[in-house]
């Protein structure tokens, strides 16, 4: 914990008091990772929102199909770097270091992503990503469009948007509750 301020404004709970539903999915991601991210002690107070923030999360970044996982971090690292978002960028650039196998990716999205080692299609997806973030009301037909001539389908589309609609929530959670990214992520795929 960078040097011994709280991981979050709000409470965290003893892990022990935890539903066993919630303390499992906390172990098995310790067990998977060697850690465990702070995100899942910050919203574990409230085990309801909990489950229901983690099974979206899910149902979004592990789909089979579509989108590669490396993109899908992608969406999440341009973005959150656009909302400001400490811990985003960091935990999802070191996911996304990972995933893409580019030590450079990550830092390069977070500070602009139009300047970034991505392909037309992948710029594509983060300009849309971008306006589904920052400013959806404004998204029209023309936007849907220009990605499906950079060869998205709808369903792939939807992915787009959706993950830069959950991660703009995200970012607005981890914002306002101060939430620090663990140390660990920092050195991650570097």
């Amino acid at each position: 914990m960078s040097e011994g301020r709280p991981i979050s404004r709000f409470p965290i709970p003893d892990p022990s008091a935890l539903p066993e539903d919630v303390r499992a999915r906390m172990e098995a991601v310790r067990a998977k990772t060697g850690f465990l991210p702070n995100v899942f002690l910050a919203l574990a107070h409230r085990p309801e929102e909990f489950r229901a923030f983690f099974a979206y999360h899910d149902a979004l970044m592990e789909r089979p199909g579509g989108l590669t996982k490396a993109e899908r971090e992608m969406i999440v690292v341009a973005t959150s770097a656009a909302n400001r978002c400490l811990y985003c960028v960091v935990a999802h650039g070191a996911i996304l270091r990972l995933r893409s196998k580019n030590p450079r990716l990550a830092d390069q999205l977070a500070t602009n992503y139009r300047r970034a080692e991505i392909t037309p299609r992948q710029r594509a997806m983060l300009d849309f990503a971008m306006k589904v973030a920052l400013a959806s009301a404004d998204i029209t037909e023309a936007d849907i469009e220009a990605l499906r001539e950079a060869g998205f389908s709808d369903d792939e589309i939807w992915d787009i948007g959706a993950i830069a609609a959950f991660f703009a929530m995200s970012n607005r959670l981890a914002n306002m509750s101060a939430l620090l990214p663990n140390d660990e992520f920092y050195g991650m795929g570097r």
